[in-house]
């Protein structure tokens, strides 16, 4: 185990890694700077309340980074180890509706443990990746891949059952976000045309039970606050005493901020006037307190991760390894337009968190996991090319 972690160590992705570090320690300090007032005058805690948990999650999310960067790749094809993934998956969707807490504030899509909290949509996203990669790579090694029954649809049927349960916390920007890298995965198996043709068909089908389920449960899914958020997209200016306050707040802070900002901790919106700044909407007080210059360390620091994916899962011969390259790099990519789309008003409000920078302890904890499993593969893909 100790020669295979050096041989692996001898060709670490360090700008990757790096990248990722700032990323972490740079959302830490925003997480501080805008969340010390909502903390006292919102909860009545003290100004670094939210600051201590997402040290701690970050602490354990360099753990969780480190171990999937050197646990190789190729165990995920186990059939022991796909099953045991997709039955937790499958469990925690499933007691989240019964267990589960936040429909208070959106969606129910958290379960308490002993050790703190945890969203199971959010352990969907990484699974999704991770077993849709490995059932393809198998089907693919055994010839196999292009056949609709064996190969497409049990894993297209596993995907429907998360994402409706997903659905029916209801947390639509994860049931995107899942939908979309799913199909990122399947677009990089090497499946042909003709298959992924039918395989429209049948998605298309399923969209059509959902567009039914959508219409008989439309009162119970479409609650008044998600309504809003519909509204507030179309003219955030008409609702802004109601569901268009944070974006119009948003756009505020953002154009306040100007090319250098006011300075770190210096931002006005987070005084009480943005709700919950520490979180989905944490770019708006990063362009509000450093301007264009912190806009682009994010946006950059993200962009360089997922080009890096895609730049990793090109550059390997092996079909799993370009899957979960290519999963990675697109559940970053899509989970930050759609964070950013959301605060601009280019799509409506889902309220998915930034990666690596909102505040959220199972987000940063999970895609570390994910982001290790890239570091990973991209290891792999150098030694296999120096040996």
């Amino acid at each position: 185990m100790k020669s295979y972690a050096k041989r692996l160590f001898r060709h670490f992705d360090f700008p990757l890694f790096f990248t990722y570090l700032v990323l972490c320690l740079f959302g830490l300090m925003m997480v501080y700077s805008s969340s010390m007032v909502w903390s006292v005058n919102r909860y009545g805690w003290e100004p670094d309340y939210f600051y201590n948990q997402q040290l701690k999650s970050v602490i354990i999310a360099l753990f969780a980074f480190f171990f999937t960067a050197f646990l190789p790749y190729k165990l995920y094809r186990k059939k022991y180890f796909m099953v045991a993934a997709v039955a937790v998956m499958l469990a925690l969707l499933f007691l989240v509706h019964f267990i589960g807490f936040g429909g208070d504030v959106g969606s129910q899509s958290w379960i308490k443990l002993p050790i703190g909290s945890i969203q199971p949509s959010e352990l969907a996203k990484i699974v999704m990746i991770i077993y849709f990669a490995s059932v393809f790579a198998n089907k693919y090694q055994a010839g196999t891949i292009n056949s609709i029954n064996t190969a497409i649809v049990p894993p297209v049927m596993i995907l429907g059952i998360a994402v409706a349960s997903v659905m029916l916390e209801t947390d639509i920007g994860a049931t995107f976000i899942i939908i979309a890298t799913s199909i990122c995965v399947m677009a990089a198996s090497g499946i042909n045309i003709k298959t992924f043709g039918k395989l429209s068909v049948f998605v298309a089908a399923i969209l059509v039970l959902v567009a039914i389920f959508l219409y008989f449960s439309w009162d119970s899914v479409m609650t008044g606050s998600r309504l809003g958020r519909f509204s507030a997209y179309r003219d955030p200016f008409q609702y802004i005493q109601g569901s268009g306050l944070q974006i119009v707040n948003g756009y505020i802070a953002i154009g306040a901020g100007g090319l250098f900002g006011f300075g770190l901790g210096n931002s006005v919106q987070k005084m009480g006037y943005l709700p919950e700044p520490h979180t989905d909407f944490i770019m708006a007080i990063i362009s509000e307190e450093l301007g264009v210059f912190g806009t682009v360390l994010v946006i950059g620091g993200l962009g360089f991760l997922v080009v890096r994916a895609f730049w990793i899962a090109l550059s390997t011969k092996d079909p799993h390894a370009r899957m979960l390259a290519s999963g990675v790099g697109a559940l970053i990519g899509i989970q930050t337009f759609i964070n950013l789309g959301g605060l601009t008003g280019l799509i409506p409000l889902t309220g998915v968190t930034l990666p690596f920078i909102s505040y959220g302890g199972t987000s940063i904890i999970l895609l570390s996991l994910a982001l290790g499993i890239l570091m990973n593969v991209s290891m792999f893909t150098r030694y296999e090319k120096n040996k």
